[in-house]
């Protein structure tokens, strides 16, 4: 494990070159480097972690001996769980243990260093920008990717504003993408209040027909519309999509 133990990092830039080179090194692991990497985690051997080191090299070895030790230890055991589970599953728990160990390493600099609050949350931002290990090992930054660019291409195809001309940023609801869908979040909620909101006849039809322009309504059943002035009207599901 001498792959880094004589390097101390000072300053904000030089703790987030040693996490990425670390990161590196534990991508090739658990990616390019894979089938060696299992090999090397032999369930029949002792206590092994994945060392990753600034120079984007790893290693698998035994825990480092002296208490306590010169930097965080990353998760012992890893090879035990190898045979006991699937593949893409343990390298998948692998990987989570490996983000939290590159967390623990940068911010036990930090601490070392005298990083204050400011330095702290720079450094944060600067590691939170790279997709976690187990975001490139699962590839669920690919399909992060994918969906907000999706998202982003629905979003352009709308007005951004109302005809006053000011953004509108109210939130009316949540959701998630599953499989190419987006499934509301608590639609069953959304459903009940949908059902109890108090609703006029003049708005039943605009809604039935498609929230058409309340004139073209009024025209097809002027009965409805007798002692009402359409311009009073107003659709909140209109203003909003617009």
């Amino acid at each position: 494990m001498d792959g880094g133990a004589q390097y101390n990092p000072r300053t904000v830039e030089e703790v987030f070159r040693d996490f990425k080179g670390r990161r590196a090194g534990m991508i090739k692991a658990l990616t390019t480097d894979v089938e060696e990497f299992y090999q090397q985690c032999d369930p029949e051997k002792e206590n092994l972690c994945l060392y990753g080191f600034p120079s984007e090299q790893w290693e698998v070895n035994l825990p480092a001996e002296e208490v306590p030790p010169e930097l965080p230890e990353p998760a012992l055991g890893i090879n035990f769980a190898r045979d006991g589970m699937q593949e893409k599953d343990w390298l998948a728990l692998v990987a989570v243990h490996s983000d939290a160990w590159l967390l623990a390493v940068a911010f036990y600099f930090g601490a070392r260093f005298g990083f204050d609050k400011a330095d702290r949350k720079r450094l944060f931002n600067m590691i939170n920008d790279l997709p976690t290990i187990f975001e490139v090992v699962t590839g669920s930054i690919k399909k992060q990717v994918k969906d907000k660019s999706s998202v982003s291409n629905h979003s352009s195809n709308k007005p951004k504003s109302n005809s006053k001309g000011d953004l509108i940023t109210r939130m009316i609801g949540s959701g998630r993408a599953e499989n190419g869908l987006y499934i509301l979040d608590h639609a069953d909620k959304l459903i009940h209040h949908s059902i109890q909101f108090p609703i006029t006849k003049e708005d039943i039809w605009h809604r039935r027909l498609g929230h058409l322009s309340f004139l073209l309504p009024k025209h097809l059943f002027p009965s409805s519309f007798m002692h009402n002035n359409v311009s009073e009207f107003n659709c909140e599901s209109c203003q909003l999509g617009k």
